[in-house]
């Protein structure tokens, strides 16, 4: 049986609304293996970007229990969570989420920096990965002068550069039309079978969870039986 390298176990999630509350995640229990690949499928609304936020330590659950790597979330203080989510998480995110001021290599190299890795290292490893993303002639561009593939692009490359355990994919097709999207997960799940990363991703798109060995469908926020 395949190490479990992360879990939610009954977790649920509410946002205050005005006088009412909304409920996000009502009891949402699953583990991914080590190596696995996951989508979490479901219609907007549905409480799929809320959990990987909750995977990552971005958020907390109101109840229930969230664990990576086996440690407990809830134990961990802000610091530490932080750590091991800079070293253990790569994140890729549907709007991009690039500093503007800095140009793609920056960009990539960023959570290296911030792991206090050797900046020539950052750098070199950096060069690698928008090499491999099919970026090597736009390293010193800035996210205003690259398209949206491009910029997925750099988005995927800056998840990889500390070597994660896991990468949280939130959307990663959503702001590109159908052939620079199926180009993106092409490129996605090569660099996860080169890398051997787990892989969790968040979508609504049937062909995008078609490509997961393992879907998981929410429906207004439990998983749908």
């Amino acid at each position: 049986m395949s190490e479990t390298l992360l879990s939610a176990r009954n977790v649920t999630k509410s946002y205050p609304m005005g006088r009412r509350t909304l409920e996000v995640l009502r009891g949402v229990s699953l583990d991914v293996a080590r190596g696995d690949f996951v989508a979490l499928r479901g219609a907007s609304g549905a409480g799929k970007s809320t959990l990987l936020h909750l995977f990552g330590g971005l958020d907390t659950p109101n109840s229930g229990e969230i664990l990576l790597d086996g440690k407990k979330l809830a134990l961990l203080s802000d610091e530490q969570i932080t750590i091991l989510r800079n070293r253990k998480v790569g994140f890729i995110f549907q709007a991009y989420h690039l500093l503007p001021e800095l140009d793609a290599l920056e960009n990539v190299c960023l959570p290296a920096r911030m792991a206090r890795t050797d900046s020539a290292k950052a750098a070199a490893r950096g060069r690698e990965l928008l090499k491999r993303v099919g970026l090597a002639e736009r390293m010193d561009h800035k996210p205003t002068e690259l398209s949206g593939g491009e910029q997925q692009r750099v988005a995927i490359a800056r998840s990889m550069i500390n070597e994660p355990e896991l990468i949280l994919a939130d959307e990663p097709t959503g702001n590109l039309d159908s052939h620079t999207g199926a180009e993106i997960m092409e490129l996605l799940c090569s660099l996860r079978d080169e890398r051997q990363v787990t892989l969790v991703i968040a979508t609504h798109d049937a062909s995008v969870a078609a490509r997961a060995p393992k879907v998981i469908q929410l429906v207004d926020g439990v998983i749908a039986t």
